[in-house]
């Protein structure tokens, strides 16, 4: 079962979450604050981190950033209803994803599971090793290349980026990219998609407000190209 690093200041949540995770195999990590979440990191080595935005001290947003200037580890915030404001502070930090509290421990491991899971692209007929300009996209490998550099992208940006590329030309609905992409089958929060685009796009473009690989179509939705 993955390891879960969580980062709640929260003890009635802290203790919730842990335990509820814990006994479903989950190994588990808590942090009271973001410093020693930072410092949990090294020494845990989490498959995800679950981080409240709310933090005393170094807050939430602040310890993504840090994250994600160091690694690609799937994060999943936890916020309060209302937070509106920093949930779109924390996607455009980095996030994978997020969940208002209180939520159920079946919901947040199926969130867990749908960050984690590997995506399976056998038996689509598709070369393993797809060039697009200077974009080299390698689909048994999991991973993307930009002029022969390597790109660091987050688990949810290469996901999205595989799927759009997976169907050139065609036009994904928000909604659609929640589904196919997050695996959320309700009408979720389409700022998961537009932040993720934003991120993505400031990594494989050359001008990310003249995108060249993903395209805007008002009213409808996204797709990769025309090149």
């Amino acid at each position: 079962m993955p390891r879960v690093l969580l980062i709640e200041d929260d003890p009635s949540v802290r203790e919730g979450v842990e335990l509820g995770l814990r006994r479903r195999g989950h190994e588990v990590r808590v942090a009271a604050t973001g410093e020693a979440g930072l410092a949990a990191l090294a020494e845990f080595r989490p498959d995800l981190l679950l981080l409240d935005l709310m933090l005393p001290g170094m807050n939430g947003v602040q310890v993504c950033r840090r994250v994600r200037d160091q690694s690609q580890l799937p994060i999943i915030m936890l916020t309060a209803r209302g937070d509106d404001f920093d949930v779109v502070i924390g996607l455009e930090a980095g996030a994978d994803d997020y969940i208002v509290k209180p939520a159920r421990t079946e919901v947040i491991e199926a969130r867990i599971c749908a960050v984690l899971r590997r995506i399976d692209h056998t038996g689509q007929g598709r070369t393993a090793i797809e060039v697009y300009g200077e974009l080299a996209i390698d689909r048994a490998g999991l991973s993307v290349t930009k002029s022969g550099r390597h790109l660091a992208l987050a688990p949810s940006e290469l996901k999205l980026l595989l799927h759009l590329s997976a169907a050139p030309e065609q036009v994904f609905s928000r909604q659609q990219l929640l589904e196919h992409v997050w695996e959320h089958s309700f009408h979720a929060d389409a700022r998961l998609v537009d932040a993720c685009v934003a991120r993505l796009r400031g990594k494989i473009e050359d001008e990310a407000g003249s995108p060249r690989y993903i395209q805007t179509l008002r009213g409808f939705g996204y797709r990769f190209g025309p090149l």
